[in-house]
């Protein structure tokens, strides 16, 4: 079974969240829906901006916590990378 640390955003430079999940789709779904209230919910984060996939939950956790502690320019330059202009992957996972 694959996991995945995610980066949620609310915008550009806007409110960011790291999480992991075993289901993608459905755990970024439940975000953009706010189904579940807390920090997201709270700042409206709803954008996926990047993701990475892990072979298993240890090492997802891991990657998570490891983000978590990373500086906002660390975790900016890491979006970048891959999404320069921060456009949400939602649809592009979707299909």
């Amino acid at each position: 079974m694959a996991y995945y640390v995610y980066i949620l955003a609310s915008r550009r430079d806007g409110a960011i969240y790291v999480g992991v999940t075993n289901d993608l789709i459905r755990r970024t779904y439940e975000h953009r829906i706010k189904a579940v209230p807390g920090f997201t919910t709270k700042y409206n984060i709803t954008n996926l901006i990047w993701f990475e996939t892990c072979d298993d939950l240890v090492s997802a956790i891991s990657r998570e916590k490891e983000l978590k502690k990373w500086k906002r320019a660390w975790k900016t330059q890491l979006i970048e990378k891959d999404n320069p202009n921060w456009d949400d992957l939602y649809d592009s996972i979707c299909n």
